[in-house]
């Protein structure tokens, strides 16, 4: 008798320490499910770049991640590439662009070079010759929540200087377009 009333509380300790174990098991994996989303959901967003308006940085097709988070840390800054969707459309792709005019900066674009405030930009990434103006022919002013963006290769791009692209307002860009994930020349860190 001694020894089946041992054997039950022996099986009863194994269950609860298997129960325990599971359990312990599953808290674990949670917090790993829940750690990987996040670090998904605010880093790693896959965005396709559409065109070659950003040649030589990327390409048609080309994968991008973008960081969801780093914008409700700073503010988006003059060279920074970005995703958005114009006029908030969220029926549309995402746009990648450059941002050259941050908010309540005057833009001008005169014989094929942007000024800024009356002063020549000078950018530190390759970009090709402004052929068309667009609506910027002339100073244009950004709002307070307002930025100008381009494309790298200025004669194939659709962006700021289109009426229906025009300024993005803050609250339409989705993040910072941070890695090229497609194989290839592109595949790194944008610069």
């Amino acid at each position: 008798m001694a020894g089946l009333s041992f054997n039950r509380k022996r099986r009863r300790q194994i269950n609860y320490e298997l129960i325990r174990e599971v359990l312990v098991w599953t808290f674990q994996i949670a917090i790993v499910c829940l750690i990987a989303f996040v670090l998904v959901w605010y880093f790693g967003q896959r965005v396709s770049m559409v065109g070659d308006s950003m040649n030589p940085v990327m390409e048609n097709g080309n994968v991008t991640l973008i960081n969801r988070i780093v914008y409700d840390a700073s503010t988006p800054k003059r060279g920074d590439v970005i995703a958005f969707k114009p006029n908030g459309n969220d029926s549309s792709y995402y746009y990648i662009k450059r941002i050259v005019g941050l908010p309540g900066e005057t833009i001008e674009i005169r014989d094929g070079k942007i000024f800024i405030d009356e002063e020549e930009l000078e950018e530190e990434y390759i970009t090709t010759e402004i052929d068309d103006v667009g609506i910027v022919d002339e100073p244009m002013k950004l709002g307070n929540n307002e930025f100008f963006v381009l494309g790298d290769d200025r004669q194939n791009s659709e962006d700021s200087r289109t009426a229906n692209i025009g300024n993005v307002k803050r609250s339409e860009i989705e993040g910072k377009v941070w890695f090229v994930v497609s194989p290839g020349d592109n595949f790194g860190f944008v610069k």
